[in-house]
């Protein structure tokens, strides 16, 4: 007879999201995990796999819960810029104010795993993909209702946002880049036009 789990795997998980964030992949051990989890290192590979897989679902996580709110912001009904310029301002904002001292958990993985773990590198990529397909919508609404100059492109114009928006995520590590972020912001506005 199969033993009944004594424990949420669901819960278990959203634990371990926050501990990876928190500390990184490196830093994180298994008895770190084991400890923070509450559950044994044979539950814990039976439910999950390795660490790597355990990683893998954490970040998976993090991406359902985060990438649809950016969707939600930029594809209200109305003019568009309003919302890629909110979408701007609490980046810089957020950063600013380390409300988010942890960082963004798909910028620390790009930056501590995704050259040397394929399946990271993948999440990652989906993750960014998503955010400038986001964009890319967003900005072609924007010039189909004449909010954008004829000229511009859509497509590249969100690619930079991306670039602008994950190192407005890199920088939110380090203390006191308040006023470069509330700059560069200024001038990723001033660049849509």
């Amino acid at each position: 007879m199969a033993r009944t789990k004594e424990f949420d795997p669901d819960s278990v998980l959203q634990r371990a999201l926050e501990l990876f964030w928190e500390r990184g992949f490196d830093a994180t051990s298994m008895a770190d995990l084991v400890a923070h989890l509450g559950i044994g290192k044979a539950s814990l590979y039976a439910t999950f796999g390795s660490k790597q897989q355990l990683y893998e679902a954490a970040l998976q996580r993090y991406t359902e819960l985060t990438d649809p709110q950016i969707m939600v912001e930029l594809s209200q009904p109305g003019p568009v810029l309003p919302a890629v310029r909110g979408l701007i301002e609490r980046y810089a904002r957020e950063a600013g104010g380390q409300e988010r001292p942890r960082g963004c958990l798909v910028v620390n993985s790009a930056v501590e795993l995704a050259a040397r773990e394929p399946g990271v590198a993948r999440l990652v990529e989906a993750s960014w993909a998503y955010l400038e397909t986001t964009l890319t919508s967003a900005l072609m609404r924007a010039k189909a209702q004449g909010e954008l100059r004829p000229e511009a492109d859509p497509r590249a114009s969100a690619r930079f946002l991306l670039v602008f928006l994950q190192g407005v995520r890199v920088l939110e590590r380090t203390p006191d880049a308040a006023a470069r972020l509330r700059d560069a912001a200024g001038v990723a506005i001033a660049a849509l036009g």
